[in-house]
């Protein structure tokens, strides 16, 4: 049997007396776990709490000091935390919603209406990548902008579909080949299959970078615009491939449908009409509406000089070609 000493209230040691006895004098509150004991084997007096393994019995936490809260500052700064908003209406996509958003709650209380702790770290407004802001500033791109993004894309995908097509005819045409079919048939063939790939390819290209999160192809990326719905929202794939064909019509006659953006009041060509889409400034519908630019920019004035000059020389080209024809 293990003999335990103890210090009373005014510091004077009791005992020896069993274990038993000091868990009785634990529950019965006559000590407590700042408690000195000892016993034998012990290098020194240690507090009830440490030995209460030993003891069996369970040591109560120690209550942390009190400590005053202040009072809010009224004149404070409002501090920026969590809270609930209300769903984003008119949102094109069912997983479109608001979810959380970060506002200002003056006073230092939250939204939750609990006291903000004093010393908790301040915490930084979350602005959301994908939102929508409604209400600034919206900057649309002209004619010029379009038609320089328009020039890049049309070299990317060009080059593009040159080496899908010389590949795939190149295939078409040894199994044709092969099989003995007139050169004719080869050709037409071919011709269909490239036409058909050129129609996918630019579909797929012009579809899948509109539905993107940028909204915009390469081409616009370099001129520093993106196509979006009425309301700023992001086209959905369907929606975009949609007014990759609706281009088509834009064709039809003479390229009027795309010499719509410079004239109709929103500038949108006769796809965007037909697609309820506006091309804009990159920054419009963001948070920082101040950072678009309503000038051309360094990429669309280079884009546009080299455009124009191998339009003249091309023009030039075919003026001596008829004028060498004439002299034939």
């Amino acid at each position: 049997m293990t003999d335990w000493y103890y210090a009373d209230t005014p510091k004077t040691r009791q005992g020896p007396v069993p274990t038993s006895t000091v868990v009785q004098l634990r529950q019965a509150g006559s000590i407590d776990d700042d408690t000195l004991l000892w016993r034998e084997g012990l290098d020194g007096w240690l507090p009830l709490r440490a030995l209460a393994h030993e003891l069996g019995t369970v040591a109560q936490p120690t209550p942390p000091p009190d400590v005053a809260t202040p009072a809010p500052d009224a004149t404070s700064d409002a501090r920026w935390t969590l809270a609930e908003v209300e769903p984003r209406t008119g949102a094109s996509t069912p997983d479109d919603d608001a979810g959380n958003a970060w506002r200002p709650v003056a006073d230092g209380s939250t939204a939750g209406g609990m006291a903000a702790s004093p010393y908790a770290p301040p915490v930084a407004p979350v602005a959301m990548p994908d939102a929508v802001v409604q209400g600034g500033e919206v900057v649309l791109a002209g004619f010029r902008k379009r038609l320089a993004a328009y020039l890049i894309d049309g070299l990317i995908v060009g080059v593009g579909g040159m080496v899908v097509g010389g590949i795939v005819g190149g295939v078409i045409g040894g199994l044709v080949g092969v099989s003995g079919v007139g050169g004719g048939t080869t050709l037409l063939v071919i011709q269909v299959v490239s036409n058909l790939l050129s129609l996918a390819l630019g579909a797929a290209y012009y579809g899948w970078f509109h539905a993107s999160r940028s909204m915009a192809t390469p081409g616009k990326m370099a001129i520093g615009i993106k196509v979006v719905r009425l309301n700023g929202e992001r086209l959905s794939l369907a929606r975009s491939i949609g007014r990759y064909f609706a281009t088509i019509l834009s064709t039809i006659p003479l390229l009027i449908g795309f010499f719509m953006a410079a004239f109709t009041a929103r500038k949108q060509a006769l796809h965007d009409l037909v697609c309820d889409t506006l091309v804009v400034d990159r920054w419009a519908f963001t948070a920082q509406p101040e950072l678009q630019r309503r000038e051309l920019g360094t990429v669309t004035i280079v884009v546009l000089v080299l455009f124009g000059v191998l339009l003249g020389l091309g023009v030039l080209l075919l003026l001596a070609a008829a004028g060498l024809a004439a002299f034939a």
